[in-house]
Protein backbone atom coordinates (compact mmCIF):
# COMPACT_ATOMS: atom_id res chain seq x y z
CA UNK A 1 0.00 0.00 0.00
CA UNK A 2 1.04 3.50 -0.69
CA UNK A 3 1.90 5.68 1.49
CA UNK A 4 1.40 9.43 0.89
CA UNK A 5 3.82 12.31 2.97
CA UNK A 6 3.52 15.99 3.34
CA UNK A 7 7.06 18.15 4.00
CA UNK A 8 6.41 21.31 6.46
CA UNK A 9 8.80 23.73 6.83
CA UNK A 10 7.30 26.99 8.06
CA UNK A 11 3.24 27.05 9.33
CA UNK A 12 2.46 23.59 7.87
CA UNK A 13 4.58 22.32 10.74
CA UNK A 14 2.25 24.42 13.45
CA UNK A 15 -0.86 24.87 12.03
CA UNK A 16 -1.24 22.00 9.31
CA UNK A 17 -4.95 22.93 8.63
CA UNK A 18 -5.08 18.93 7.49
CA UNK A 19 -5.59 15.24 9.15
CA UNK A 20 -2.75 13.31 9.57
CA UNK A 21 -1.90 9.76 10.76
CA UNK A 22 1.36 10.45 12.40
CA UNK A 23 4.11 13.25 12.33
CA UNK A 24 7.75 12.82 12.82
CA UNK A 25 10.84 15.40 12.24
CA UNK A 26 11.84 14.88 9.01
CA UNK A 27 14.77 16.37 6.50
CA UNK A 28 14.95 17.15 2.99
CA UNK A 29 18.10 18.05 1.07
CA UNK A 30 18.59 19.89 -1.40
CA UNK A 31 16.64 22.98 -0.25
CA UNK A 32 16.69 25.42 2.62
CA UNK A 33 14.35 27.41 4.75
CA UNK A 34 14.49 31.49 3.98
CA UNK A 35 12.04 33.97 4.12
CA UNK A 36 12.87 34.56 0.24
CA UNK A 37 8.55 35.13 -0.72
CA UNK A 38 6.64 37.94 -0.67
CA UNK A 39 2.88 37.92 0.61
CA UNK A 40 0.56 39.43 -1.06
CA UNK A 41 -2.31 37.68 0.74
CA UNK A 42 -1.62 35.91 4.06
CA UNK A 43 0.95 37.92 5.51
CA UNK A 44 1.02 41.32 3.75
CA UNK A 45 -0.63 42.98 0.39
CA UNK A 46 1.22 44.21 -2.68
CA UNK A 47 1.36 47.32 -1.80
CA UNK A 48 2.97 46.30 1.87
CA UNK A 49 4.29 42.64 1.01
CA UNK A 50 4.95 40.54 3.87
CA UNK A 51 7.23 37.94 3.22
CA UNK A 52 6.72 33.83 4.25
CA UNK A 53 8.93 30.86 4.22
CA UNK A 54 10.10 28.94 1.20
CA UNK A 55 12.30 25.97 -0.03
CA UNK A 56 15.41 27.54 -1.42
CA UNK A 57 17.66 25.89 -3.49
CA UNK A 58 20.71 24.56 -1.86
CA UNK A 59 21.39 23.21 1.91
CA UNK A 60 19.12 20.58 3.47
CA UNK A 61 15.93 21.51 6.04
CA UNK A 62 15.05 20.24 8.85
CA UNK A 63 11.07 20.42 9.77
CA UNK A 64 8.23 18.05 9.85
CA UNK A 65 6.78 14.98 7.78
CA UNK A 66 3.03 14.11 7.67
CA UNK A 67 1.43 10.65 6.78
CA UNK A 68 -1.63 10.98 5.06
CA UNK A 69 -4.30 8.34 5.03
CA UNK A 70 -4.57 6.86 1.51
CA UNK A 71 -8.64 7.86 1.25
CA UNK A 72 -7.90 11.49 2.19
CA UNK A 73 -5.46 12.21 0.10
CA UNK A 74 -7.10 13.87 -2.87
CA UNK A 75 -8.97 16.27 0.02
CA UNK A 76 -5.51 17.28 1.41
CA UNK A 77 -3.64 18.31 -1.81
CA UNK A 78 -6.89 19.96 -2.59
CA UNK A 79 -6.52 21.89 0.47
CA UNK A 80 -2.95 22.50 0.09
CA UNK A 81 -2.90 23.83 -3.16
CA UNK A 82 -5.68 26.54 -2.19
CA UNK A 83 -3.52 27.35 0.83
CA UNK A 84 -0.22 27.21 -0.92
CA UNK A 85 -0.75 28.49 -4.14
CA UNK A 86 -3.04 31.45 -3.63
CA UNK A 87 -1.19 33.47 -5.80
CA UNK A 88 1.07 30.28 -7.71
CA UNK A 89 4.34 31.34 -6.06
CA UNK A 90 4.94 27.95 -5.15
CA UNK A 91 5.82 25.05 -7.39
CA UNK A 92 4.21 21.76 -5.65
CA UNK A 93 7.33 19.11 -5.89
CA UNK A 94 7.64 15.39 -4.89
CA UNK A 95 11.08 15.51 -2.46
CA UNK A 96 12.65 12.69 -0.95
CA UNK A 97 12.49 13.15 3.13
CA UNK A 98 14.26 11.27 5.66
CA UNK A 99 12.05 10.45 8.66
CA UNK A 100 14.63 11.31 11.50
CA UNK A 101 13.42 9.34 14.39
CA UNK A 102 12.32 6.16 11.93
CA UNK A 103 15.70 6.56 9.76
CA UNK A 104 13.02 5.79 6.51
CA UNK A 105 13.29 7.52 3.08
CA UNK A 106 9.95 8.34 2.10
CA UNK A 107 8.85 10.28 -1.16
CA UNK A 108 6.62 13.29 0.17
CA UNK A 109 5.13 16.44 -1.17
CA UNK A 110 6.20 19.47 -0.24
CA UNK A 111 6.07 23.65 -1.74
CA UNK A 112 9.55 24.86 -3.67
CA UNK A 113 9.54 28.72 -3.69
CA UNK A 114 9.40 29.59 -7.32
CA UNK A 115 12.64 31.48 -8.24
CA UNK A 116 10.86 33.22 -12.15
CA UNK A 117 7.72 34.33 -9.92
CA UNK A 118 7.22 37.98 -9.39
CA UNK A 119 7.03 37.77 -5.56
CA UNK A 120 9.84 35.35 -5.15
CA UNK A 121 12.73 38.24 -3.26
CA UNK A 122 15.87 35.98 -2.89
CA UNK A 123 18.17 36.66 -0.19
CA UNK A 124 17.28 39.94 1.33
CA UNK A 125 20.21 41.92 3.91
CA UNK A 126 18.59 41.85 7.54
CA UNK A 127 16.98 45.54 7.29
CA UNK A 128 14.77 44.80 5.16
CA UNK A 129 13.04 41.49 6.54
CA UNK A 130 12.94 43.28 9.29
CA UNK A 131 11.05 45.72 7.51
CA UNK A 132 8.72 43.57 5.77
CA UNK A 133 7.64 41.65 8.87
CA UNK A 134 7.38 44.49 10.92
CA UNK A 135 4.58 46.36 8.37
CA UNK A 136 2.87 43.15 6.83
CA UNK A 137 -0.19 42.42 7.73
CA UNK A 138 -2.58 40.21 5.64
CA UNK A 139 -5.69 37.84 5.64
CA UNK A 140 -4.02 35.56 7.73
CA UNK A 141 -2.36 38.23 10.26
CA UNK A 142 0.35 39.80 11.27
CA UNK A 143 3.56 38.74 9.60
CA UNK A 144 5.91 39.24 12.80
CA UNK A 145 3.11 36.79 14.67
CA UNK A 146 3.92 34.17 11.51
CA UNK A 147 7.71 34.64 11.93
CA UNK A 148 7.80 33.98 15.76
CA UNK A 149 5.49 30.98 16.07
CA UNK A 150 7.81 29.61 13.17
CA UNK A 151 10.62 30.34 15.43
CA UNK A 152 8.76 29.15 18.69
CA UNK A 153 7.99 25.77 16.85
CA UNK A 154 11.84 25.54 15.48
CA UNK A 155 12.74 26.15 18.86
CA UNK A 156 10.67 23.49 20.05
CA UNK A 157 11.72 21.08 17.66
CA UNK A 158 15.62 21.71 18.61
CA UNK A 159 16.35 23.47 15.44
CA UNK A 160 18.43 25.98 14.74
CA UNK A 161 17.41 28.47 11.94
CA UNK A 162 20.69 31.93 12.63
CA UNK A 163 18.84 33.96 10.17
CA UNK A 164 15.28 33.30 11.76
CA UNK A 165 16.87 33.48 14.96
CA UNK A 166 18.64 36.87 14.55
CA UNK A 167 15.46 38.12 13.14
CA UNK A 168 13.77 37.01 16.24
CA UNK A 169 16.04 39.32 18.67
CA UNK A 170 15.46 42.19 16.27
CA UNK A 171 11.91 42.29 16.26
CA UNK A 172 11.98 41.83 20.43
CA UNK A 173 14.21 44.31 20.06
CA UNK A 174 11.69 46.71 18.10
CA UNK A 175 8.84 45.62 20.02
CA UNK A 176 10.29 46.82 23.48
CA UNK A 177 11.92 49.70 21.99
CA UNK A 178 8.38 50.72 20.92
CA UNK A 179 7.15 50.25 24.23
CA UNK A 180 10.08 52.59 25.75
Amino acid sequence: MPQFWIFGYGSLMWRPGFDFIRSEPALVRGYHRRLCVYSFVHRGTPARPGLVLGLDRGGSCHGMGFEIAQGRWEETIAYLRAREQVTSVYLERRKSMLLVESGATVEAVTYVADRKHQQYAGALADGALLDHVVNGHGTSGRCIDYVMNTVGHLRDMKIHDPTLERLARQLDYHAASKRS
